[in-house]
C-alpha cells in the first residue's frame, strides 16, 4: 500500500454526499487544533495537501481522500472550538452522526494531544465509536513537544481517560517529525485488512 498515493476526491456538506462505492473509509477525528490534517499530511508525505485551516474549526464539511485507490481517509470537521456559532456547531455535529449511521466507517482514527488529558469532547467521540463497535486507532500527535520522561505518563493517561483496552493501538506521533509514521501505517493497513 503506498499511502503517498493520496488523492482529495469531494467534500461533503450533507448526507447525500458521502461516498458509497464500497471502499474502506478511515474516518479521522479530534478536535480543533489537535494537528489532524497535520497527520494526514504527514502520512501523504505533503506539506499542503489536506487543508491546514488558518484558525481551528474552519473545516465544516467531511473531505474525501482516496488512498492508493483502496480505500478512502474521510476527515471529518474538528470538534471542541468556542468561537464557531452554535447553529454551525450543530450543524457539524447532525453531519458527523449522519455520518456515523450511514454504516460507512470501517475505522476510526481518533487523534489526541499527547501533552494533555484528552478532553470531554474525546471521551465523548470514542463512545460514539465504541457505540457502533468501530475498530479504532488512537494517535496521540504532538509527542514532539513532551519530554521524553513524560511521555509513558501522558500515554497511560490518555489509555486511562479513554477507556480504551490495551488491544487498542496507541501511538504517540509527530506530525512534525514524522515519528511512529510507518507504525501507524503498518496499524491502518492491518486494521482495514488492505
Amino acid at each position: 500500500m503506498d499511502f503517498t498515493k493520496m488523492e482529495f476526491i469531494k467534500s461533503a456538506a450533507s448526507a447525500r454526499d458521502f461516498i458509497r462505492d464500497g471502499l474502506p473509509q478511515a474516518v479521522f477525528v479530534g478536535r480543533s487544533n489537535v494537528g489532524k490534517s497535520s497527520v494526514i499530511n504527514s502520512i501523504a508525505r505533503r506539506k499542503n495537501f489536506a487543508r491546514v485551516g488558518s484558525r481551528p474549526g474552519k473545516t465544516g464539511q467531511i473531505n474525501f481522500f482516496l488512498v492508493d485507490k483502496a480505500f478512502y481517509i474521510a476527515d471529518l470537521p474538528g470538534y471542541g472550538y468556542a468561537e464557531v456559532s452554535k447553529a454551525e456547531r450543530d450543524r457539524w455535529g447532525r453531519l458527523m452522526e449522519d455520518y456515523f449511521a450511514s454504516g460507512l466507517a470501517t475505522l476510526g482514527v481518533q487523534i489526541v494531544d499527547a501533552r494533555h488529558k484528552p478532553t470531554a469532547d474525546d471521551v465523548t467521540m470514542m463512545n460514539v465509536f465504541k457505540s457502533h463497535a468501530t475498530d479504532v486507532i488512537v494517535v496521540a500527535n504532538k509527542a514532539d513537544k513532551c519530554k521524553p520522561s513524560e511521555l509513558p505518563g501522558n500515554m497511560t493517561r490518555i489509555r486511562e481517560t479513554l477507556d480504551i483496552s490495551e488491544d487498542t493501538p496507541l501511538l504517540s506521533y509527530s506530525a512534525v517529525t514524522n515519528a511512529q509514521r510507518e507504525s501507524l501505517l503498518i496499524a491502518l493497513d492491518w486494521a482495514l485488512s488492505l
